[in-house]
């Protein structure tokens, strides 16, 4: 029995994650796999029924379980708490770093009938495949923070601190998935800057030595930015420090043609938390427009990952090239002659390929 904590959390994260723990019992009926799904508040959902966004309860449920399927937190209602109780602060940074996750791997794939959806030219975009590994627990978001009342205003502050165990571990582990892919990694910093950064380059070309087999290459966040719209096959796998794989990763979801395609995974610790990368999306929430793919592709990485069913994820995967090689598209990724579903029918378009 596979234990699954599932955290639907705020706005679309209530429609998505329901399609994809459907998917996920449907391959449990084929294959004859047994899976315990766990629901438990988290978010401005959880603040609003028990006054905290990361309640003990759902912490130790994850804690407890074999893995984590997480929906999206957030939205304009929350944004006046106090910031350690927003969701985005007092849920999703509490919980990676209880777990351990130390490292988010998004991959970003282009599905070859979805080429035309990026705002790019296909031929920029067409079968791109690369991983991005972004440190989770360091850096900015972590650091002390401080407010302080002076003559003109205030005076604000966020300490950028990371250590070299921090940056080691997750270096390498970008290193061990190179190995396995193109061998080609791409180290992302601004070492011409930040002394932190400089660290990170030092760090990087010391275990360069551990893995011959890898090529490694240095590149600034600003230069990365701009190969990711200028040039994106050029990156197999990329890693990164916390701020700047948060804001990459957004930017490498729309190569794709849109953000609700990618999946991720934090690892790190025994429980691994996957997720699909877009937010909560309050604006659209409730309305049976969002795509649930990426949650379903997330699902996928879940059994490939976590339990060991290639063969499971891959049913999954096919299922999804198939919806979309049938033209059924949501509306972030409708294109012309192509057929507009909503979350609910897309998610059972899926689900009868896999049945």
């Amino acid at each position: 029995m596979h234990k699954i904590a599932v955290l639907p959390g705020d706005g679309i994260g209530k429609e998505i994650v329901p399609v994809a723990v459907e998917v996920i019992k449907a391959i449990a009926k084929k294959y004859s796999h047994e899976f315990e799904f766990k629901e438990a508040l988290i978010g401005g959902a959880a603040y609003d029924e028990t006054g905290h966004p990361l309640p003990d309860e759902t912490l130790e449920l994850c804690k407890d379980s074999d893995a984590v399927l997480l929906g999206a937190v957030g939205g304009e209602k929350w944004d006046s708490l106090p910031v350690h109780l927003r969701p985005e602060v007092g849920a999703l940074l509490p919980l990676r770093k209880e777990l351990g996750l130390y490292a988010n791997l998004r991959p970003v794939r282009v599905f070859p009938v979805l080429a035309d959806a990026s705002t790019l030219k296909p031929e920029v975009v067409a079968d791109l495949d690369m991983l991005v590994v972004r440190e989770l627990t360091g850096g900015l978001y972590f650091g002390e923070k401080k407010k302080e009342e002076i003559e003109s205003g205030y005076r604000v502050i966020d300490t950028l601190v990371y250590t070299t165990q921090e940056i080691d571990r997750v270096i390498r582990l970008a290193f061990e998935l190179a190995k396995n892919r193109k061998k080609k990694l791409t180290s992302v910093d601004k070492a011409n800057v930040l002394e932190t950064s400089r660290h990170w380059r030092e760090r990087a070309t010391a275990l360069a030595d551990e893995y011959p087999e890898v090529e490694l290459n240095h590149m600034y966040v600003d230069n990365c930015a701009m190969q990711f719209v200028r040039w994106p096959k050029q990156f197999d796998v990329v890693v990164t420090e916390n701020m700047f794989g948060d804001i990459l990763t957004d930017l490498a979801a729309q190569l794709t043609g849109s953000i609700g395609m990618l999946p991720s995974a934090s690892i790190g610790g025994k429980v691994i938390l996957y997720e699909p990368i877009h937010g909560s999306a309050p604006d659209i929430a409730g309305k049976d427009i969002a795509n649930p793919l990426a949650t379903v592709l997330s699902a996928a990485l879940m059994l490939r990952v976590s339990f060991n069913m290639g063969e499971e994820a891959q049913v999954i995967e096919s299922a999804v090239t198939e919806v979309l090689n049938e033209g059924y598209r949501t509306a972030d990724i409708m294109q012309d002659g192509m057929k507009q579903v909503g979350t609910k029918e897309m998610g059972e378009l899926v689900l009868k390929k896999i049945l």
